[in-house]
């Protein structure tokens, strides 16, 4: 596609754009559609064509919204006119949202905003509560607000002008410097910066180079990459792309749980749009830069989540990790340098390179930069999708965008990075979310799960819950985690059920410990993590089940 392509195809869909009084957003995710959105938006449909309304109202099936508790959502959004949120659609009330909301409101949309009749009022939720306010877009910048199946949309939304700059006014070279600059960092738990991690690519040897997508987001109640996967695929890909030229990489490689059916098709169709738009494949805007991309499903296994282990599996191996160095930067994919990045890593880049370094410089803290999303889930009023910018504290999240627990009853603790996190009590909330803050507590801001738990719930079954998933999840290549994670899920199981012994808790410190240390990957040096942090901060929960089992 030539330079002016994008100029025309924004211009086009603004023309388009112009053309409707009213744009109906559906949230058309995973989460959305279990609840029935596709029923929701086929209502829709038959009724704006019953009133011969096509050409006056149009229907964006979008990604995720972000309150996934209260689906299927539709925001209503008419010229002149404030958007209106409804949650809990259902198809009965998506036609009398039609008759009673739309249709009077774009017959009446320069009078001012419209007012619908009480009776659906109750459906509506507002946009100006902390859940929407508190937060800061840039890696969620599009979910919700495009059609992640039209590359149009993304392009007149700005989507290829990173690519395009980095082809047109930089090197490869200068692209990490900018990277560098921005202290971009890994945002799938372990935090390394992106942009010396493409610098280690792109130094060694040899023509042949990867780049891998890492999408196999396997911590339990965690969603974050599928939805961004699956509400703004080309983000991804022109994140792979803008890698893959600084890194010196010509080949990409998708890999994404087979769990994701949803991702995995928005992702084959956003390949096949940019191919078809000459962005992807040889000499990409008529420069020298070519690179193509493939993608390839994980079976499940959460190990595969560790970049040597996922590296395995896309060779055609049983995915188990090997020992590090050389690292997959040095000798990766089939014995390439291979850069291997997160899902919203690589979708961090392309709104980095379009507004530059100091831009992304200006949100978050000194050390930890940009922004964060997390899966804000468990026992919390306002449980969904979140995008905040690093530093808020924890509180915040949970009382603030969360609205607090669902339950009513009193907050005990939050949980972050999934079975390789912690737990954080109550009392120490007021800690930034930053990558040492969280790690000075015992716990990693990981992924992105984070689960809020209120006084019902037994830290010893927490930590059980854990231990348990990762015993059934580890590889067994290695035995400080294979026996080590058996014998500390069988001491755990041993207290909870009422016949433990004081002298237990040292053991399982000493197990724990020796597992960080001598574990070959990082699922069996951060297994134990669950287990050390409801000890550090509940030790008292512990001790009476020790003593109620001695009395």
């Amino acid at each position: 596609m030539p330079e002016k392509g994008f100029e025309e195809i924004a211009e086009k869909t603004e023309k388009k754009l112009r053309t409707f009084d009213c744009r109906i957003f559906c949230c058309n995710s995973t989460g959305c559609q279990s609840s029935g959105s596709g029923a929701v938006i086929q209502a829709l449909k038959e009724s704006i064509t019953s009133r011969k309304m096509e050409e006056k109202i149009e229907i964006v099936p979008t990604g995720c919204m972000g309150l996934c508790s209260l689906g299927p959502l539709v925001r209503i959004e008419i010229t002149a006119q404030e958007p209106v949120l409804y949650k809990e659609v259902t198809p009965m009330l998506a036609r009398l949202i039609f008759a009673e909301h739309i249709l009077p409101a774009v017959q009446k949309r320069e009078e001012g905003f419209y007012i619908p009749p009480d009776f659906l009022t109750s459906h509506i939720y507002r946009l100006d509560i902390p859940f929407f306010t508190y937060q800061n877009k840039v890696v969620l910048r599009n979910s919700g607000y495009i059609n992640p199946e039209n590359i149009e949309e993304y392009i007149f939304r700005g989507g290829y002008e990173g690519l395009r700059k980095v082809l047109t006014n930089y090197t490869g070279e200068q692209v990490i410097e900018e990277i560098k600059k921005s202290c971009l960092r890994g945002r799938g738990g372990g935090g390394f910066p992106a942009g010396i991690k493409w610098e280690n690519t792109r130094i060694q040897g040899g023509e042949e180079k990867h780049i891998i997508c890492n999408g196999d987001e396997g911590d339990p109640g965690a969603y974050m990459d599928r939805s961004i996967l699956e509400g703004d695929p080309h983000s991804v890909l022109e994140g792979m792309m803008i890698a893959g030229y600084a890194a010196g990489a010509s080949q990409g490689w998708l890999y994404i749980r087979a769990e994701y059916p949803l991702a995995i098709a928005r992702m084959e169709k956003a390949i096949r749009q940019a191919k078809k738009h000459k962005l992807l494949g040889n000499n990409i805007l008529g420069t020298d830069f070519s690179f193509s991309c493939e993608i390839r499903l994980g079976a499940g296994a959460f190990v595969c989540g560790e970049e040597t282990a996922l590296i395995a599996s896309i060779e055609g191996k049983r995915g188990t990790p090997r020992p590090r160095p050389p690292y997959p930067s040095q000798s990766g994919l089939w014995g390439c340098p291979t850069s291997v990045n997160n899902v919203e890593t690589l979708a961090s880049v392309p709104p980095i390179i379009r507004r530059g370094a100091d831009w992304f410089l200006s949100i978050g803290t000194e050390k930890s930069r940009g922004t964060k999303v997390f899966a804000l889930t468990g026992k919390v009023q306002n449980s969904g999708l979140v995008e905040v910018p690093m530093g808020i504290s924890l509180r915040t999240i949970v009382d603030e965008i969360g609205g607090g627990t669902s339950t009513g009853k009193k907050l005990k603790a939050v949980q972050t990075g999934g079975p390789s996190g912690g737990v954080i009590p109550e009392r120490l909330l007021d800690t930034k979310v930053c990558y040492e803050e969280l790690q000075e507590l015992g716990s990693i801001i990981g992924s992105g799960g984070m689960i809020v738990m209120d006084e019902d719930d037994s830290m010893v079954d927490i930590a059980s819950f854990y231990l348990n998933f990762t015993v059934d999840e580890s590889c067994g290549k290695c035995a400080p985690c294979r026996i080590g994670g058996k014998q500390l899920l069988d001491l755990l199981e041993k207290i909870a059920g009422g016949r433990g012994e004081k002298t237990d808790l040292e053991k399982v410190r000493r197990i724990a410990e020796a597992m960080k240390q001598a574990s070959l990957c990082g699922l069996g040096q951060t297994a134990p993590n669950p287990v050390l942090s409801t000890l550090r901060y509940f030790e008292d929960e512990y001790l009476d089940k020790i003593q109620g089992a001695q009395s």
